[in-house]
């Protein structure tokens, strides 16, 4: 089953309407929803390999409106919309910590947030509660999301074959291990702040 739906993915990166989709997980993921671009960016760039760049610029852009979309429920809509959100991430007892760490670190933790596999909406959700500068908001999210973006593109476009054969030798393991990593980064949230 794995294998079909990696066969499928693959399919879609490939799809005219592609670069669309991946455009509209990008924003989701950075306001609200739970799964990382990486996921659609990756087959993209193995399907595509001379597009790469065109599509880290694509996830960055959307990740960085997706990130001030999150911004503005926090700062407008954060007990109608922003709560339930950082409460489905078990987050709500946080928000506190959240805040003091924002005083003393804000960009810092924009940056950290953007660039690892920690859940980036959770911060922007929280930099809008927190009032965090929005241009500091902005320029460590495109400093953040440009990189590990870009990262990944200019990876796979440089060893993108031998790449490609190792996630389909080893995709059972890579998808344990992203979803390990996808968990611990909810764990860190949870018990660091």
């Amino acid at each position: 089953m794995l294998r079909r739906l990696y066969d499928w993915v693959i399919r879609l990166s490939e799809h005219p309407r592609a670069p669309a989709a991946l455009f509209g997980v990008s924003f989701a993921e950075s306001s609200f929803f739970p799964i990382p671009p990486d996921l659609m960016l990756v087959p993209m760039v193995l399907a595509e390999r001379l597009k790469a760049w065109r599509f880290a610029l694509i996830t960055t852009i959307a990740s960085v409106l997706g990130g001030l979309f999150g911004y503005f429920i926090g700062a407008v809509l954060y007990e109608s919309v922003g709560q339930p959100i950082v409460e489905f991430y078990g987050l709500s007892t946080k928000m506190e910590t959240f805040f003091s760490s924002y005083q003393a670190y804000g960009a810092l933790i924009v940056f950290v947030a953007g660039f690892t596999p920690i859940p980036y909406k959770v911060f922007t959700i929280a930099s809008g509660v927190a009032g965090l500068s929005l241009p500091v908001f902005i320029i460590a999210s495109l400093i953040s999301r440009g990189a590990r973006f870009f990262i990944v593109a200019g990876l796979l476009y440089f060893f993108g074959k031998p790449i490609r054969a190792f996630i389909e030798k080893y995709l059972g393991v890579l998808t344990i291990v992203m979803t390990l990593l996808l968990i611990s980064g909810f764990v860190a949230i949870k018990y660091l702040f």
